[in-house]
């Protein structure tokens, strides 16, 4: 029909019109390619979207799960001081509150002043058995003079060392089979001293993860109880005691004349002759 309506326009205006036409169908191609490329592209860009979400749950959560499978590694350490009315009383309930969860005594130190005897006590007690240890041993205890408990967590560091280790002995592995395909004298000498260097290397990092094992399973207390000490009794006995002694030197004084009184008579005999003689002579004179 478009065709028979422009049969009749002259040559011309054909040109131009089939021109214009032309221009038209490729303006609305282009157009439309447009649309559909931003079409399909905001239809991915959600997807991308939601994929990269989904990709960061996923190293959220492993992440999350690593570190929740990870026991953490915590060092507890702690000290008290009290007065007590009985010092004997206080140190015999602290040793069995020791037995009874399975510690032990790591340092014991008596101290006696003027005014006062106290008593400082190292324990070792296992982790898990540290607050229900505290709890029987200053039990009756009506108040602190100092009190401080402290825990440090070394669960990076204690698996620091762990992946040392397993590199340091992996490295080591790979030396041991090199020294077995090993050919000349020179090659054997070299890779040996690696081994050694690595055993040390081992061996000293062992050493560090061993302490972190043991202050992590058993946890530190130390404990300060003393007793006031009245200063007149103490007076007194100090005067007792010096009297007493006084009291033994005068016996042992009469002990030592008794054994030596021959000597002592003897002497008294001589110096009688001797004044008697010199009497003597100044009468002659």
């Amino acid at each position: 029909m478009l065709s028979l309506v422009i049969n009749h326009f002259p040559f011309s205006m054909k040109k131009n019109i089939f021109r214009s036409i032309k221009y038209l169908a490729l303006f609305f191609f282009l157009s439309s390619s447009t649309c559909s490329s931003e079409s399909k592209a905001s239809t991915e860009k959600p997807r991308e979207r939601k994929i990269a979400s989904i990709s960061d749950n996923i190293d959220n959560d492993n992440a999350y799960d690593n570190i929740e499978s990870v026991k953490r590694k915590l060092i507890k350490t702690g000290r008290i001081e009290f007065k007590t009315e009985n010092i004997s009383e206080a140190r015999a309930q602290i040793l069995e509150a020791v037995k009874k969860y399975n510690g032990y005594v790591s340092s014991d130190q008596e101290f006696k002043y003027n005014s006062r005897k106290s008593n400082t006590i190292v324990i070792r007690i296992p982790s898990n058995n540290f607050d229900h240890f505290l709890t029987d041993a200053t039990s009756g205890v009506k108040k602190f003079d100092d009190k401080k408990i402290t825990v440090n967590d070394v669960t990076d560091e204690f698996l620091d060392v762990e992946a040392r280790i397993k590199t340091k002995k992996e490295l080591e592995l790979r030396y041991l089979q090199l020294l077995k395909q090993a050919n000349t004298v020179k090659d054997i000498l070299e890779i040996e001293r690696e081994i050694a260097k690595l055993r040390s290397d081992i061996e000293s990092i062992e050493g560090r993860l061993n302490y972190l094992q043991n202050s992590v399973s058993y946890s530190t207390l130390d404990i300060t109880f003393y007793e006031s000490i009245n200063s007149q009794t103490e007076f007194g006995q100090k005067f007792a005691r010096s009297f007493k002694r006084g009291w033994e030197n005068f016996i042992w004084f009469f002990v030592i004349l008794t054994d030596i009184w021959p000597f002592i008579l003897i002497s008294i005999i001589l110096i009688i002759l001797f004044k008697y003689r010199r009497r003597k002579k100044n009468r002659n004179k």
